[in-house]
């Protein structure tokens, strides 16, 4: 399959929307401040892709050698399938949140993101998410560079757009995101997945019976549930199903997230003209979130690093734990 990433894609971009038009708002308060001459430095469109994380901000020279850390040939000490069951391991250890179907998942994280896939300077912008726990209400969110703690945008309703008509939006809410009940087994949560796909926002005319019946969906459905919140046990299985999909590897070297943790990197397979990768602590093997990067002229260079910070269950949007 062809997809740069198969996921809810509509209510990403409305993300990507949101975040841009906060960030490009707070660039023109600040160059307007400035002399003429210095506003090239601001450049308008912020763009993020996939999760959501918290972190230190990181000036883009010391990005490119911390975050990435790609000449390091270091070879790795586990496969992909070790580290996942020793996330999985590390999983059960957790607490256990739980949640009523009116309540919200909240998530704060840090994105360090960049204008363009492969040019621009690297900002980094603290998110706070809260998302339905029963899917029976709208995603909000708000936003603010990290460099700026009186930032904060407000508080803002996220919608799915619909892929065919980009300029219109859903009436229709995300899944839960606290995923109670799920099998704690993994051959038993397999065959769930397989029955229970997540809603994939495909643009018209995509094939829905490929998209669907591709035997990579099941893993697409579980990578999607790590937006929200799944308990120990069934994170765990998750994990362990996770160290079962065919092309997932091990980066070579150390990796340093957003937040500037110490971890080890798992490519994902099926994503085209970059990478996605997965961060695990390196010691305690805690999913610590994720990083995109571009692949331009055989150069591979980081798009964006998210690093999820906390998660917590509150009655409310804009409530915080």
């Amino acid at each position: 399959m062809n997809e740069i990433e198969r996921s809810p894609q509509g209510f990403e971009e409305q993300l990507l929307r949101d975040l841009t038009a906060h960030v490009a708002a707070r660039a023109e308060t600040a160059s307007a401040a400035r002399p003429a001459g210095r506003r090239t430095r601001f450049l308008r469109g912020w763009r993020i892709a996939g999760a959501f994380g918290l972190a230190v901000t990181l000036t883009a020279g010391a990005l490119a050698v911390q975050t990435m850390r790609l000449g390091d040939q270091r070879p790795p000490t586990a496969n992909a399938s070790e580290i996942f069951h020793l996330a999985a391991d590390a999983a059960r250890q957790q607490p256990e949140l739980t949640a009523r179907p009116d309540q919200y998942v909240f998530t704060e994280s840090l994105a360090t993101i960049r204008e363009f896939p492969d040019s621009g300077p690297y900002q980094t912008i603290r998110n706070q998410l809260w998302q339905s726990a029963g899917g029976v209400a709208y995603t909000q969110a708000r936003y603010r560079p990290e460099a700026e703690p009186n930032g904060w945008g407000e508080l803002k309703v996220l919608r799915v757009r619909d892929s065919a008509y980009p300029w219109k939006e859903l009436d229709v809410f995300q899944p839960p995101a606290y995923h109670g009940g799920l099998p704690t087994d993994p051959d038993e949560l397999l065959r769930y997945l397989r029955e229970h796909p997540v809603e994939l926002h495909l643009a018209e005319g995509a094939d829905e019976e490929a998209v669907y019946g591709d035997e990579s969906m099941v893993y697409t459905t579980a990578r999607s549930m790590l937006r929200g919140y799944v308990p120990p046990r069934a994170l765990a299985a998750l994990f362990e199903l996770l160290a079962r999909e065919p092309g997932a590897v091990v980066i070579s070297g150390d990796v340093v997230d957003a937040a500037g943790r110490h971890g080890v990197a798992i490519r994902m397979p099926g994503v085209i003209g970059g990478n996605q990768d997965f961060l695990f602590d390196r010691d305690t093997h805690v999913f610590l979130g994720t990083r995109g990067t571009v692949v331009r002229n055989g150069k591979e260079t980081l798009f964006d690093a998210v690093a999820l910070l906390r998660i917590a269950i509150v009655d409310r949007p804009g409530q915080l734990p």
